[in-house]
């Protein structure tokens, strides 16, 4: 299986991604103050379901680019780097924009059946799973489509922790949000572009 040194490495660029405020983050805070905690953590349920749909595919998908086609796996991978840059660098040039959305009340399953979708639609996450995972999957450890299970697992785990935290304390981190929203937007941008520099130098197995 996948070695001690690749998983805490993993584990380190999952929790990059989980700390930076994303549309996942903002929509469980909005929901959190429209409808209250019991929204906020259903709508994090929901977020993290999601996830579950970007593991099935990645390890359907990118265990067969991983094996079969270095052609295809470069290109995802170049794609994910040049993403990855470009998103660092609309978040340290763009104007801040707000924390959260007016939400109107809406019942808890279809709040979380909204969690499932903006987190689907997340291109933050896509991209993690397209781009970056890929690159802590070694051939020679075993099966991909399981390496890329366990590893999208793991990511989900921290995803939930981190949602959790944002669905319990909506009201106060939808205020530090508004507050301090050049400070996460350039915190993010940094990460980013270290995002992708990590994705540039690391090598397919």
């Amino acid at each position: 299986m996948i070695s001690w040194s690749t998983f805490v490495f993993f584990a380190g660029a999952s929790l990059a991604l989980v700390v930076i405020p994303g549309p996942n983050h903002l929509y469980i805070a909005a929901r959190g103050l429209a409808q209250g905690r019991a929204a906020a953590l259903a709508s994090a349920f929901g977020v993290e379901t999601g996830t579950l749909v970007h593991i099935a595919a990645a390890a359907a998908g990118l265990s067969y680019l991983i094996t079969k086609s270095a052609t295809l796996f470069g290109i995802v991978k170049w794609a994910g780097v040049a993403y990855l840059v470009y998103l660092g660098v609309r978040a340290l040039t763009s104007k801040e924009e707000a924390a959260g959305r007016a939400l109107r009340p809406q019942p808890l399953p279809k709040v979380f059946l909204e969690g499932v979708v903006v987190n689907v639609l997340n291109p933050k996450v896509t991209l993690f799973f397209l781009a970056l995972l890929p690159q802590f999957v070694d051939q020679r450890a075993g099966s991909p489509a399981l390496q890329i299970v366990v590893l999208g697992v793991t990511l989900l785990t921290f995803g939930l922790l981190s949602d959790i935290v944002y669905a319990l304390t909506a009201g106060a981190l939808g205020t530090r949000l508004a507050r301090r929203a050049r400070t996460l937007r350039y915190v993010s941008g940094v990460v980013y572009l270290g995002m992708g520099v990590v994705t540039a130098f690391t090598g397919r197995k």
